[in-house]
């Protein structure tokens, strides 16, 4: 039963893929299709009341100018509402104001597609503030990085000087992508039960006579846009464990198919632009065989249970159940725990921190690698960053001058491509360290030796991988943690974009060469294993002495 469950869902996000891949084309390509036809109408209306009328294309650096500029503008806007959103309307609960270190922590969070909590919703946060700053930034970021992904895939397989218009595309993404998807999705989960309300909190009595206070509020659309911008946080501050987040089996396949299928489709969306489908089935196999080695270690992993339970003879015919909800069982929660951190989301419906060793280190791994499909793009763009590392490295192996897509690779994209792959590891590692070594840092540990290293590793690698789930066993809260991972969800977002644009800028710019018998074939099988190859020499050189240290040290001593 358990093997069906996955490969139900595994098999829909499959069959997905091209018909999903094809309309993000015909979306952003520029090409007249049928959508215009539907949408146009809104996109015009949009483009007149904000003055937009010259939408000619725009050089790398001025795309990424503009996105940068655009989501300052919201960080500002965001960071004063929760300031002061006791005072604003939408507040039947009484919120009071944010506090300052945690609203800089609160709003980076959100605008680097992070959503990074370290505060629970329901007791924290206004109805205004949840929908006018969370949820509008849900919408926000994840067009953001769509429209970086997309101007990534224009500068590989393109010709010319520019990589689109941002504002265009920003535009076409939440009016033909995000908000019709959103729209849909909240309506399916509203049919499973998920409460859509502005009521205030409800009380009620209990069988004993004592009240209680049941949280609600607009959770199905918070949900949507949660799982389809790949955003992650929660209404709740126990994400999609809680049942009114997450109700049922279908709602867990809901959720996994929402925040999976557009970075599943962006592989085939590139191999339209490319003219060349191959190209992008074999970015989207290397993927999917990262994607089931990973999932079938935590399965596995979580399956056998926790050695140190076996051992005083409990019976774990079930798994290691500990921090999962019973209505999903070992299956549901493992194929969400690979989806939510392959798809860079950070939702979670069972509690990270409780994973077997193994189970644990299968998250951690995917955001150190952070190419395993990815966000809106992330996953895409980071994936093919290390296409090019591996024709730059089968070059170099060879005397010739390394090429992809019928462009030469040289020093310039090689240098920009070393700062993105060196800039991930650097926000990770180093900040670990300087948690270890101070006293803010280190007292905020709740759980001693390997285990509390996995912790604090967690945190910063989530919030490096744009992810925002937690181990939650760290007492984060505090200005410390609040502003150290609120850096490193600056840097890591933003220092790989630019890199990245960067490198699509100027393969655009240079004049395609024809191919001959010498060119190394990036559409076949071989290059399926160099990719894969590639992807694990770097990401085990760079993270496995931590990685020993953490889950593999904790898993030999409960063994």
């Amino acid at each position: 039963m358990d093997l069906v469950q996955m490969l139900v869902v595994i098999g829909v996000i499959i069959v997905l893929v091209k018909p999903l891949g094809t309309y993000l084309y015909h979306v952003f390509s520029g090409e007249s299709n049928r959508t215009d036809n539907i949408f146009g109408g809104f996109e015009r209306l949009i483009y007149k009341l904000v003055g937009f009328k010259r939408r000619e294309g725009m050089s790398w650096k001025k795309y990424a100018f503009s996105m940068i500029v655009t989501n300052a503008v919201l960080v500002g806007v965001s960071y004063l509402v929760l300031r002061i959103q006791q005072f604003l309307p939408l507040n039947p609960n009484g919120m009071g104001n944010m506090e300052s270190s945690l609203s800089f922590n609160t709003v980076i969070s959100f605008m680097t597609n992070t959503n990074l909590q370290h505060y629970s919703g329901e007791s924290a946060l206004s109805y205004f503030s949840q929908m006018a700053v969370i949820t509008m930034m849900m919408f926000t970021s994840a067009a953001s990085g769509l429209c970086v992904a997309i101007s990534f895939i224009r500068g590989l397989t393109q010709r010319g000087q520019t990589l689109g218009n941002f504002f265009e595309d920003f535009t076409k993404a939440h009016v033909r992508v995000f908000l019709p998807a959103a729209l849909l999705v909240t309506l399916i989960l509203v049919a499973l039960q998920v409460p859509q309300t502005l009521d205030p909190t409800l009380t009620v009595h209990t069988l004993d006579g004592a009240l209680q206070r049941i949280s609600m509020g607009p959770v199905a659309s918070l949900e949507s846009i949660k799982h389809l911008g790949t955003n992650g946080g929660g209404f709740f501050g126990v994400n999609s464990a809680h049942p009114f987040e997450n109700p049922n089996g279908l709602s867990n396949a809901v959720e996994m198919w929402s925040m999976w299928m557009i970075g599943a489709a962006l592989p085939y969306t590139f191999g339209l632009f490319a003219k060349n489908k191959k190209q992008g089935w074999v970015i989207f196999s290397a993927m999917m065989i990262l994607f089931l080695v990973f999932l079938s270690t935590v399965y596995f992993s979580e399956k056998a249970g926790n050695p140190a339970i076996n051992a005083l003879g409990i019976d774990a015919a079930q798994g290691s159940m500990e921090g999962k909800e019973v209505r999903f069982g070992i299956a549901g929660s493992t194929l969400f725990t690979t989806v939510t951190t392959a798809a860079t989301t950070g939702s979670v419906n069972n509690m990270h921190d409780t994973l077997t060793p193994l189970g644990g280190m299968v998250p951690l791994v995917q955001m150190m690698l952070n190419v395993v499909f990815g966000g809106k793009g992330v996953g895409l763009m980071n994936m093919m960053m290390y296409a090019i590392l591996g024709v730059f490295i089968c070059g170099l192996m060879v005397g010739r001058t390394p090429e992809f897509l019928g462009r030469k690779i040289e020093a310039k994209e090689m240098k920009l491509i070393a700062i993105a792959i060196l800039a991930h590891p650097f926000i990770i590692l180093v900040p670990t360290a300087i948690s270890f070594m101070t006293d803010l840092g280190h007292s905020a540990i709740t759980n001693p030796g390997f285990h509390g290293l996995s912790q604090v590793l967690y945190e910063y690698t989530s919030s490096a991988a744009n992810n925002g789930s937690g181990f939650e066993g760290l007492a984060d809260n505090t200005p410390f943690w609040n502003i150290m991972t609120g850096l490193v969800m600056l840097f890591g977002r933003y220092v790989s974009i630019i890199a990245l644009l960067g490198v699509a800028g100027s393969l655009m710019a240079k004049e395609p060469i024809p191919e001959t018998i010498g060119t190394l074939r990036t559409d076949n099988r071989l290059f399926v294993g160099i990719l894969i190859g590639t992807v694990l020499l770097i990401g085990a050189l760079t993270f496995l002495p931590v990685i020993a240290m953490g889950p593999v040290a904790e898993f030999l001593t409960l063994g």
